[in-house]
């Protein structure tokens, strides 16, 4: 069957990456992965959590969360509920993971970085959108403690390495690339595909929504995670030298 926007089985949705879409974080970055909007900001603090102290080691976490009309229908803000969802803690703890894979975190000396992730609007892919957007962000906060003298060595050493992520899965069948929610809410399999510039693996999480997948489909969902991880790459680099 054809995709809902037409596209190709192994093309991405249009990908944009705005910097310094706000003006106050020290680095900010606007992802769109075709209707999937991420606001994305870092935040530079000094010190690190208590239990950092006297590491003489820096520290990167991120925070996610969506606003309550991102989606079809209103959802409550979690403020409101009064506790944080396990989904939300789930997609927070992995773009932390995954963004702490790219950085000396002895050159930040003990300071932290807190990385935002806030959904404005959601058509399936928002996490790999924010840990796609968050490297952005990322790499332009630690430019600026390199302005200030605040990095013990050269940022191209210090991001050692760039990140990013995207989704795959089989729907009717088909492999996919990046699935807009339509198809991710028909899939037969689900696939999530965490990525270094050059193709390395930081994290995969996939699920067999109805059931179970074979090998042979898992490696052709590798294979397409890493495709479109290597365009997403080219278009961190793009934005990056804009």
């Amino acid at each position: 069957m054809a995709r809902p926007d037409g596209r190709a089985a192994d093309q991405l949705r249009p990908v944009t990456l705005s910097r310094k879409w706000s003006i106050h974080p020290e680095g900010s970055v606007l992802v769109e992965f075709g209707n999937t909007r991420v606001l994305c900001t870092a935040s530079v603090t000094e010190g690190v959590p208590r239990w950092r102290k006297g590491s003489g080691l820096g520290w990167v976490t991120a925070e996610y969360s969506m606003l309550p009309r991102a989606t079809n229908t209103r959802g409550d803000r979690e403020s409101i509920k009064g506790k944080v969802g396990g989904r939300t803690h789930e997609i927070s703890r992995l773009i932390g993971r995954s963004l702490r894979a790219c950085i000396d975190l002895k050159a930040l000396g003990e300071n932290s970085i807190v990385l935002d992730c806030d959904v404005l609007q959601a058509d399936g892919g928002t996490r790999t959108a924010a840990i796609t957007g968050a490297y952005v962000a990322l790499h332009d906060s630690v430019n600026w403690l390199a302005d200030r003298k605040s990095l013990a060595g050269k940022v191209e050493k210090v991001m050692h390495r760039s990140i990013q992520a995207v989704s795959v899965g089989i729907v009717d069948g088909e492999p996919r690339l990046d699935l807009m929610y339509l198809e991710d809410v028909a899939a037969e399999v689900d696939m999530n595909v965490v990525c270094t510039g050059d193709g390395d693996f930081v994290e995969v999480q996939g699920t067999g929504e109805n059931g179970v997948f074979r090998r042979d489909q898992m490696d052709a969902l590798l294979d397409l995670g890493v495709l479109g991880c290597a365009e997403l790459a080219a278009a961190q680099r793009k934005a990056l030298a804009a």
